[in-house]
C-alpha cells in the first residue's frame, strides 16, 4: 500500500462532474497515434472505430472510415492507445480516503512523521486523529516509530497512524488507555503487541491487534465514504484506469457505490469482492451485478497472513532478520475452509491474500482440500503471491489459481526484503516470470492505497524492476522481469479473465467492449524511464469518455 500522487487531481481536462454518459452512444474514430491491440504478435493499428459501446472495427485509417462513415474522429496527436487498463487489486475506499485525510507516505523519518502529524495538528485543532501511509524501511532511525515519538506531538487525544501496508498501526498512549492495553494485555489470535524492554507496549499493534483500538476511533460515515469513492474514481480515470477489483469491500461500500453508478456518478468498472465479514449473500447465491452491469459483486476476500514489512507474512522458517518470528496467519483453518465450501457451492470467487511462504502454502492447501488436485476454472485467486517457495509455484497453473500480483511491492520492498528473507527464499519472491512461464495466470494491481494506484509505475516495475530512481540491488531478480507484451497482458486480458468477462474484454478487436487507455508515452515503446513521466490523453470506459487530458 504508498507514496506519491503522480498525476494532479486538478490537471487539466479532470471531468469535474458525473461521467459523461452521453457519450455511450457515440460513433467515434480514434486515430492518429498507435493502437494497440492486445493481442500478441499484431502490429499496432492505425484507427479504431467505436460504435456505442463497442469497437467496430480497427485496421488502417481508410478501412475504418469505411467501417463508420461520418463518424466523429479524434486525433490522437501522437498519443498511444491501450486495451484498458485494469487494476487487479486495490481498495477504492482507501484510495479516496488517502486523499481526504492525514496522508504520511511522504514521510522520510521519525522526525518527519512527528513534524508531518504536528502540522495536521495545527490546521485541525479537535478530535482524534487517524493516518496512514509511513513506512519505516528507509528511515535513518532503523526501527518502527513508538507511542512516545508521537505522545511529544499529541499527548491529550486519541491517536492511530497505520503503516502503509494496512497490518500494522501505531497507538498513541491515550489511545491505548482508552482500549484498555497495558503490559498485562494479551493480544488476540494472528495478531502482536510489540513491547519494550520492561514489557510495556510501545503502540505498534501488528495485524489483529489493531481491532483492539479500532472500535474507539469514529469511522468514516456514509457521506464520507461517497465522498472518497466519487474521489477515487475520478482519480482512476485521471490515471488512465478503466477499472479495477475492489478488495475487502464492506456491504455499506457496496450499497453507495451501487447508487454513484446509477447516478453518473462513478465511471468505472469495478469488480468487488466482500470482506468475510460482508460475505454471507454472495457466498450463497454467487456474483451478481447492479443494473448499469458496471458494479459487480464477484465473491470474497480473506486473510492468510499478514505483511512482510511489519513481519506479519507467514514464513515456513523464521525471519532471518528476526529469528523468533514466523510471522502471523491471520484466520482460523476451520473458518477458512467452511467460506471455501460454501463459495465452491455458490460459485463465488475467492481472493485469498497470501503474502509468506507459508501463507502462500497453507492458501494452495485450502483450495486443493475444497477443490482438489485437479484444474478447475473456479477462477479463485491468490491476492499478492509475494513470497512462494520454489516446489509450490507449479502448484497455481496446475489447480487453475490466478496468481494476483503488484509489480510495485517488488521495487519497494526489494530494500529490506532481502533482509527479512536472506538469498534462499528471495528466489520465489516476486516470481512473475517463473510463475508465468509454469503456466499460471497472472494479473496485475496495485494494492492502492498501499502503492500510489498509477499504472505508469505498475508497468514501468514490471518490465524494468528498478526503483523509481533507477536504482536495482544485486538480489532484486531481474530475470522475473517480464516483457512488454506479458506486462500489457496483465492488466488488460489476464485481468478481465480474473473477473470472467475475458470473452468481451482485454484487447481492441471488433465486438470487444471500447474501454481504452490513452497515454502520451508509448507504453509499448519508450524507454521505462519515460514512462513514468507520461501524461493520460484520454480513459474511455464501453464507449463513454471518462477522462480527456
Amino acid at each position: 500500500m504508498n507514496r506519491r500522487d503522480m498525476m494532479m487531481l486538478g490537471a487539466s481536462g479532470l471531468l469535474a462532474g458525473p461521467a459523461r454518459a452521453e457519450n455511450s452512444s457515440n460513433r467515434l474514430i480514434l486515430t492518429g497515434g498507435p493502437i494497440h491491440t492486445g493481442l500478441p504478435g499484431r502490429p499496432a493499428a492505425q484507427a479504431l472505430a467505436i460504435q456505442g459501446s463497442r469497437v467496430k472495427a480497427i485496421g488502417r485509417l481508410k478501412d475504418v472510415r469505411a467501417a463508420l462513415p461520418g463518424a466523429r474522429e479524434i486525433d490522437l496527436a501522437g498519443a498511444a492507445a491501450l486495451p484498458g487498463l485494469v487494476d487487479s487489486h486495490a481498495h477504492m475506499t482507501g484510495i479516496g480516503l488517502r486523499e481526504m485525510t492525514l496522508n504520511l507516505d511522504q514521510v522520510k523519518s521519525i522526525t518527519e512523521l512527528q513534524q508531518t502529524v504536528a502540522d495536521w495538528v495545527a490546521r485541525h485543532p479537535t478530535g482524534p486523529i487517524v493516518g496512514r501511509g509511513w513506512i519505516e524501511t528507509h528511515w535513518p532511525e532503523g526501527r518502527f516509530p513508538t507511542r512516545a515519538d508521537v505522545d511529544a506531538i499529541v499527548p491529550d487525544r486519541p491517536l492511530l497512524l497505520g503503516r502503509s501496508d494496512g497490518h500494522a498501526a501505531l497507538a498513541n498512549s491515550v489511545l491505548l488507555k482508552l482500549a484498555g492495553i497495558d503490559a498485562s494485555t494479551t493480544a488476540p489470535a494472528g495478531g502482536q503487541i510489540l513491547k519494550d524492554a520492561h514489557g510495556n507496549p510501545t503502540g505498534m499493534l501488528i495485524d489483529n491487534a489493531q481491532a483492539l483500538v479500532e472500535s474507539q476511533m469514529p469511522s468514516p460515515g456514509p457521506d464520507l465514504i461517497r465522498e472518497a469513492l466519487i474521489k477515487a474514481d475520478r482519480l482512476y480515470a485521471s490515471r488512465g484506469w478503466t477499472g479495477l477489483h475492489n478488495m475487502s469491500v464492506s456491504s455499506q461500500d457496496l450499497a453507495l457505490l451501487k447508487l454513484l453508478a446509477a447516478s453518473g456518478e462513478v465511471g468505472l468498472r469495478v469488480d468487488n469482492y466482500l470482506d468475510i465479514a460482508f460475505a454471507d449473500q454472495v457466498l450463497a447465491h454467487g456474483p451478481s451485478a447492479d443494473r448499469t452491469g458496471r458494479i459487480r459483486t464477484r465473491g470474497v476476500k480473506i486473510y492468510s497472513d499478514g505483511a512482510l514489512g511489519s513481519r506479519g507474512a507467514a514464513l515456513l522458517a523464521p525471519y532471518a532478520d528476526a529469528p523468533d518470528s514466523s510471522g502471523l496467519l491471520l484466520t482460523d483453518e476451520d473458518v477458512v475452509l467452511s467460506v471455501l465450501r460454501r463459495a465452491k457451492k455458490s460459485g463465488a470467487q475467492v481472493a485469498m491474500h497470501a503474502i509468506g511462504d507459508r501463507g502462500n502454502r497453507a492458501s494452495l492447501d485450502w483450495f486443493e482440500q475444497v477443490l482438489g488436485k485437479a484444474k478447475t476454472n473456479k477462477r479463485w485467486r491468490i491476492e499478492h503471491a509475494q513470497v512462494v517457495s520454489p516446489p509450490d509455484l507449479p502448484r497455481f497453473a496446475a489447480m487453475g489459481v490466478i496468481a494476483s500480483m503488484q509489480p510495485s511491492h517488488a521495487i519497494g520492498d526489494l530494500y529490506f526484503a532481502p533482509a527479512r528473507l536472506g538469498p534462499e527464499r528471495l528466489k520465489g519472491a516476486y516470481a512473475w516470470t517463473s510463475l508465468l512461464r509454469s503456466g499460471a495466470v497472472v494479473c496485475g494491481g496495485s494494492d492502492a492505497p498501499v502503492e500510489q494506484g498509477d499504472p505508469r509505475i505498475e508497468f514501468y516495475a514490471a518490465i524494468y524492476r528498478h526503483a523509481l530512481n533507477g536504482y536495482v540491488g544485486p538480489d532484486w531478480g531481474l530475470e522475473e522481469r517480464v516483457n512488454r507484451q506479458q506486462a500489457l497482458t496483465m492488466f488488460t486480458k489476464a485481468a478481465a479473465y480474473a473477473v470472467g468477462s475475458d470473452a468481451q474484454r482485454g484487447t481492441l478487436a471488433p465486438g470487444q467492449a471500447a474501454s481504452i487507455s490513452v497515454f502520451s508515452t508509448d507504453f509499448m515503446a519508450a524507454r521505462p524511464a519515460d514512462i513514468l513521466s507520461a501524461k493520460t490523453f484520454l480513459t474511455m470506459v464501453d464507449g463513454r469518455i471518462v477522462f480527456e487530458g
